[in-house]
């Protein structure tokens, strides 16, 4: 019963493919088997019924009687584009009866026929008509042309935090909390802070309304939306149907409607029919709008592999792919307290955010921490020291950042003192961090999850040697994944990953130069 009117203008061609080249009937056809939808099947060239039927499916949607479609047959009367011409595949005879079904000039016959207007009249508004387009057109054209310096206004904004990762003085800090239950905690006080947040996706509700308060309920595939549909109700917290393109497009819905959507892509192999939605819709709005309009979103995705059985469709990372569209913030935090105090910005931000959250870390007791105080937040572009050291520099995040400690370790043994650096967020990523660090010790190694051909160590790889070259006293080099898919065989997804064992391979290496 929703308020919905489709409207489906249907000129018979697709560029230069006909209609019934796609389709085994038309639309209005195909959707007649759509339960509570009304279909009207219109000419769209007659202005009189388009009036009538079109109020009457207006009316009727209005009245919160069901959706309405309106397929209407019209007309093409120019090529596609100014790169096509349309008399190469239709037929002059065909041209000549599409003109002759001119809307415009239709009504202005039965018009002057009914005796509404004289063909003097009509000649008239035609004049006026063309005049104003062809001011429009003039003033256009002589508009002074852009800044140029302008041209990166509005890719996305980085709200201020006055008091970065704050704890206050007398804190008690609690028992330590598992990532997964630091990611719930977060949503739960998001969503009591701001009615306005909408968490929904595959799973993600804890049960049917009618046995709610009979079970424990399921809260998504790993836990982390549990309890939020008792907490806040089934209308901001629900399940979505199985298509990521449709989850993460009514997202940008709700964003530019002035909502604050939490989605959920249950995993991140199953992201890529949401590409479109991403890429395209949310991460270009406030660009192409001109600042007028933003698309705050928070979409969380599951993410990643070293889980012995995922798989090709449960292992992958693909953070790069994301990092190189402009206007997403991405977070990809490695223990409880980061992806906590990271999602707290998150909900702040008007740009869309892809909160990537690894399922190896979960529930992995190093990533615990205790649940950080009201007001400890994590501004995306900062980065952390996890381990300092004075030999070499080690750039990581998500779930390497463990084994490059690990790493570290065994390497500090040898008389080799490893800084590891956590950046936490890589749109933006904490340059500044990684420059002060390399100044100090001279060498760089990235290490990361995705494969290493393009993967976001190569940018980080080529930052380093472009800016910091004066300091350098080795070649930048990077580990990460083998250039194939993960393996279902745990020995050969060891092999494809990078361990702890092929990372200290590495330092070795790169403190020897």
């Amino acid at each position: 019963n929703l308020p919905v009117l489709y409207v489906v203008a249907d000129n018979g061609y697709a560029i230069s493919v006909p209609s019934s080249d796609q389709q085994s009937a038309p639309v209005a056809e195909l959707v007649q088997g759509f339960r509570g939808l009304a279909v009207h099947r219109i000419d769209g060239t007659d202005y009189f019924e388009v009036r009538e039927r079109g109020a009457a499916a207006i009316a009727r949607v209005r009245a919160s009687e069901g959706p309405a479609l309106i397929h209407a047959t019209v007309t093409r009367p120019y090529s596609h584009s100014a790169a096509d011409t349309q008399s190469r595949y239709r037929s002059l005879d065909e041209l000549d009866v599409e003109r002759s079904l001119d809307p415009i000039a239709r009504l202005r016959i039965e018009l002057v026929e009914a005796g509404v207007l004289t063909d003097g009249e009509a000649d008239d508004i035609e004049r006026e008509a063309g005049a104003a387009v062809a001011d429009a057109a003039r003033a256009a054209l002589a508009a002074p042309r852009p800044d140029p310096a302008t041209v990166g206004d509005h890719v996305v904004r980085l709200p201020p935090v006055a008091r970065p990762e704050h704890v206050p003085e007398g804190w008690e800090p609690g028992p330590p909390v598992g990532f997964g239950d630091a990611i719930r905690m977060a949503l739960h006080e998001a969503m009591a802070a701001d009615e306005r947040v909408r968490v929904f996706g595959e799973d993600v509700a804890d049960a049917r309304e009618d046995v709610l308060a009979d079970v424990e309920g399921k809260g998504g595939v790993f836990g982390t939306t549990l309890g939020l549909q008792k907490a806040f109700g089934m209308a901001r917290c629900y399940n979505a149907p199985l298509a990521e393109a449709n989850i993460v497009g009514r997202a940008v819905g709700q964003a530019i409607r002035g909502l604050r959507p939490a989605p959920e892509v249950q995993f991140f192999d199953y992201v890529w029919p949401a590409m479109q939605q991403i890429k395209s819709e949310a991460a270009t709005i406030r660009w192409r709008s001109n600042g007028a309009f933003t698309c705050p979103m928070v979409l969380r995705i599951p993410i990643g592999g070293y889980l012995t059985g995922g798989s090709i469709w449960h292992s992958q990372c693909g953070e790069s792919i994301f990092a190189h569209v402009p206007g997403l913030l991405i977070a990809f935090p490695s223990r409880a307290r980061d992806v906590a105090g990271l999602l707290r910005y998150a909900f702040t931000c008007e740009d869309p955010v892809l909160m990537l959250e690894h399922k190896h870390l979960l529930r992995q007791p190093y990533a615990r921490d205790p649940f950080p105080p009201e007001g400890f937040v994590i501004p995306f572009g900062r980065g952390t020291v996890v381990r300092p050291g004075t030999d070499l520099t080690l750039v990581t995040y998500g779930a390497t950042v463990e084994r490059s400690r690990q790493a570290a370790a065994a390497l500090e043994q040898e008389g080799c003192s490893v800084e590891i650096i956590d950046l936490r967020t890589i749109a933006p990523w904490d340059s500044t961090l990684v420059a002060e660090s390399v100044a100090r010790t001279g060498r760089c190694l990235v290490v990361h999850e995705d494969v290493l051909t393009c993967g976001f160590g190569a940018e980080v790889a080529a930052w380093v040697g472009e800016h910091c070259f004066a300091d350098l006293d080795a070649p930048v080099r990077r580990v990460a994944a083998k250039d194939n898919h993960v393996p279902y065989e745990p020995t050969l997804e060891r092999a494809t990953l990078p361990q702890a064992d092929d990372i200290a391979t590495a330092l070795r290496g790169l403190h020897a130069w």
